[in-house]
């Protein structure tokens, strides 16, 4: 007797809700309450809610440092690469003095560059020797900047004068001088590729120089192999001619737009931007980022398999309410509304949930030394962290879009139920 009252009493309700117009937002809330007669129907719909929001975190936290890292050696690269370089034959002063007249926004600086081996008892070690303008190349370059200050701040404390640049000084990196445990004023032999005639053959040139300063690229590559001397010094060297070149470095805050209208101005040099120069290997980082943008979104799809899977099992288990609903005038698209509400809401909450995990962790790994890195592979001891906006609306885009097709189908086989055949037999 009292089940048959609870029965009639639930019937008024959904009629009185169905001639309401606002069936919808009272079955999701209806069917959002744990199913104590079928548990696993409630725990389906916890797990697609904790499948969305790890899913969603774990790309965000993962998006953020693939674009880090990416960035990171994007700077590291285009500090010690310059933006453009110019290259060619007959680049002399007078090529200087027409790009700094045609150009006056953009900073240059000549170079030398030849190859060496740097020598220090029984140690040797390769590297690319760059004769330079110390001034104009400070301009240019922040990481020689600092290194000639604290040269210059070594001499102003310890000698009390100015540091007067010798024609053999060099700067050098400080890997290479924790290698060779140098310091300043120390000697340091390089072997040059080029040869010298003797009494019997022919032998590489040799000279010593004296170091006058330290640079910290963040880079080991850069710096073991970088040596940075003065114009005059390679010359010597070379045999080269008074106020020649082998090429310019060219910064400028739009690389991209200047270096077309650098070709089309010189077309009889050669001038490549450093993203030219490091093509391969930021094609490789932006494909692996691609790739581990699809897998970790596989996360998230599986986690949509449990979304359809709990709204296909709240459908089995409502079909005889649903039936009734239908026969007291509920329309289909009501009831495809009730379970695309139902199915999206369990999914964006995961989403929501997900983005506030997401900048939970980023802040704990920007801030706290939870995961250090060797400086000298990274450039850096802490995790880099960026995150695009790119990315994010990507994220949240292709989250809400799996999500939506797992609550659509369901939905639709609601719509399908035969109402006569299940209130018949049920």
């Amino acid at each position: 007797m009292v089940k048959n009252i609870k029965i009639v009493a639930g019937l008024v309700v959904l009629k009185r809700v169905c001639l309401q117009s606002n069936i919808a937002p009272f079955l999701v809330r209806r069917y959002l309450r744990f199913n104590k007669s079928q548990p696993f129907i409630s725990i389906a719909a916890i797990l697609a809610f904790l499948g969305v929001c790890v899913g969603v975190m774990v790309l965000i936290v993962a998006m953020a440092l693939m674009n880090g890292f990416d960035k990171e050696f994007q700077r590291k690269l285009f500090i010690m690469n310059y933006p453009i370089t110019m290259i060619g034959f007959d680049i002399n002063k007078h090529t200087l003095e027409d790009l700094q007249q045609n150009f006056p926004h953009l900073k240059a600086s000549p170079f030398i560059q030849t190859q060496a081996i740097s020598k220090s008892q029984n140690t040797l070690e390769g590297g690319i020797i760059f004769g330079i303008d110390y001034e104009l190349e400070s301009q240019i370059n922040p990481v020689f900047k600092e290194a000639l200050e604290n040269t210059k701040s070594f001499y102003k404390k310890n000698y009390n004068e100015e540091y007067k640049q010798g024609t053999f000084d060099v700067i050098i990196g400080q890997n290479l001088a924790n290698l060779y445990n140098l310091n300043y004023q120390s000697n340091l032999l390089l072997i040059f590729t080029n040869l010298t005639p003797n009494a019997i053959t022919l032998a590489p040139s040799m000279k010593n120089f004296k170091v006058n300063g330290f640079f910290s690229s963040g880079l080991i590559a850069y710096d073991k192999g970088y040596i940075y001397t003065s114009l005059q010094s390679l010359r010597i060297l070379k045999s080269m001619k008074e106020d020649s070149y082998d090429g310019i470095h060219i910064y400028s805050d739009n690389p991209q737009k200047d270096i077309i209208k650098l070709k089309e101005t010189y077309v009889d040099k050669r001038i490549v931007g450093w993203w030219e120069q490091n093509g391969n290997f930021f094609a490789a980082l932006e494909l692996e980022k691609r790739t581990l943008f699809i897998v970790l979104m596989l996360i998230i799809l599986v986690a949509s398999l449990n979304i359809i899977s709990s709204l296909l099992m709240t459908i089995m288990n409502r079909r005889k309410e649903i039936a009734l609903l239908l026969t007291m005038g509920a329309s289909p698209r009501e009831i495809k509304k009730t379970f695309l509400y139902l199915g999206n809401l369990i999914g964006i909450s995961g989403i929501i949930c997900g983005c506030i995990l997401a900048a939970i962790a980023l802040f704990l790994l920007s801030h706290f030394p939870i995961i250090s890195l060797p400086a000298d592979v990274y450039g850096s001891s802490k995790l880099p962290l960026e995150l695009s906006i790119f990315d994010l609306c990507s994220i949240l885009f292709g989250s809400l879009l799996i999500v939506f097709f797992s609550s659509y189908y369901p939905a639709k086989k609601a719509t399908e139920v035969d109402c006569l055949q299940v209130l018949r037999n049920e």
